[in-house]
């Protein structure tokens, strides 16, 4: 009797075969899942940068000083100076942001204004904006020059 050649793949080939791609497959999975859960994160960053520099460009619009002379004022109407940003507290800060906040649920706002400090001879004062989401912060500062 004649032997033929067979041709074809063993038991143990194909199994060793599915044990490699199935690894491969496994691995390339983990990199997709990682990718997919950070994907969300630019968003949030966006979001977050844009309130701030919508908040921090209208502060930096106010006077230097309080043109009429009182201060305390409530609401953003007749905020008209940076002062009247100092020392909010983050209820405050929600109440007249409350527009805002509605527009980007979920987002946490921080505002403080630096005392008067010369700089080059111009008395400045540095806002920073902090606009919180989870672990996300974004902090954004301008200057205020007196002129």
């Amino acid at each position: 009797m004649s032997k033929r050649h067979q041709a074809g793949f063993t038991l143990i080939e194909l199994i060793i075969f599915i044990v490699v791609v199935s690894a491969g497959l496994a691995g390339i999975l983990s990199v997709m899942n990682t990718t997919v859960k950070s994907s969300a994160d630019p968003m949030v960053r966006k979001q977050a940068a844009a309130a701030a520099e919508s908040i921090l460009e209208e502060i930096m619009l106010k006077a230097y000083v309080d043109p009429d002379g009182t201060s305390g004022e409530s609401t953003r109407d007749v905020m008209d100076d940076v002062d009247d940003f100092k020392g909010l507290s983050a209820s405050q800060i929600n109440v007249l942001f409350a527009d805002l906040l509605l527009q980007v649920p979920g987002y946490t706002i921080a505002i403080t204004v630096g005392a008067e400090a010369p700089l080059n001879g111009v008395n400045m004062k540095k806002v920073t904006v902090t606009v919180s989401r989870g672990s996300e912060s974004i902090s954004l500062s301008g200057y205020r020059a007196n002129y």
